[in-house]
């Protein structure tokens, strides 16, 4: 989900002109014909985005909390776990309609963000199908790309405006209802990745790349940002020149599955030790509470 940054411009006209960047870089001319959109453009001229400000880092901190409340209250009350899912599924899926939507009113919506093409639009839609319909297969894609992919959007936005522009709102409720989504599958109902997930994960994400690639090659778009570099401050910023960051984003993809990981990696070879030192048994202890909800449900 990419945010347009918007760009004051006196213009000779009684109407103010506004310059959207798009992803490619470039800039289309918007007009703020409407009294509201004039008097927001005053407005956001005095609320510049603050990378790691006290609104982000709010943000970033009820994406943390509200799960971890709600998965406290599921373990009270089960039967809210359902109720809880469709909350999280509703909440994304109107967030993403009212963004579209909005981008549309302002002329911003184009072909580089009007498909479904970035990496964390396909980790809505699996976020999405594991709120609805819990299983493994689609839990492991959005625990993965939310991780990898999502979280980095979260730590640095593509904002030109804080709190309470409605873009502000829009973006975070976006990417802070995937983590939040996310952590509430774990926590709530016991989803996790295990050892084949990161196989899995790899060969859906380079299908991801494939597709993106190839919507970038027929029109011209940059999604996956696989054309070029962003025009905002992004983890690429440290890397080679394109082409040449490309396989080091395929590494850094791999790696960061592996990170991602490791802390169930290291549960389960804690619960293997503590198997083994209490009956002597060499029994894997992976995955063994989603293993029993598979066999009770």
């Amino acid at each position: 989900m990419t945010s347009p940054a918007f760009v004051e411009e006196a213009f000779p006209a009684p109407e103010l002109l506004l310059r959207c960047r798009l992803d490619s870089g470039e800039t289309s001319a918007i007009y703020a014909h409407s009294p509201l959109e004039r008097n927001n453009v005053g407005k956001r001229a005095a609320m510049k985005f603050v990378l790691f400000g006290s609104s982000q880092i709010s943000a970033m901190a009820l994406s943390l909390a509200v799960p971890a409340v709600a998965a406290r209250l599921t373990r009270e009350w089960p039967s809210l776990a359902r109720l809880v899912c469709k909350g999280f599924a509703a909440a994304l899926l109107v967030n993403w309609v009212l963004w579209l939507a909005y981008l549309h009113s302002i002329g911003g919506l184009n072909l580089g963000n009007a498909l479904l093409m970035n990496l964390c639009d396909w980790a809505t839609i699996a976020t999405l199908v594991t709120l609805v319909r819990p299983n493994q297969y689609t839990y492991e894609l959005a625990y993965f790309w939310a991780l990898g992919g999502t979280l980095q959007g979260m730590l640095t936005p593509d904002l030109a405006y804080d709190f309470p522009d409605v873009q502000f709102v829009y973006f975070f409720i976006y990417h802070g209802g995937i983590i939040a989504a996310v952590i509430f599958l774990t926590l709530a109902l016991g989803l996790r990745p295990v050892p084949q997930s990161i196989l899995r994960v790899v060969a859906w994400t380079l299908a991801y790349a494939a597709a993106a690639g190839l919507v970038d090659w027929l029109l011209g778009t940059n999604y996956g940002m696989l054309r070029t570099k962003p025009p905002f401050p992004t983890v690429l910023d440290f890397l080679a020149p394109w082409p040449w960051y490309i396989p080091e984003l395929v590494a850094l993809g791999l790696l960061s599955a592996l990170v991602y990981y490791a802390p169930w990696f290291i549960a389960d070879a804690i619960a293997r030790k503590g198997l083994k030192a209490t009956n002597g048994s060499g029994e894997d202890g992976t995955g063994l509470r989603f293993r029993e909800q598979r066999k009770s449900s």
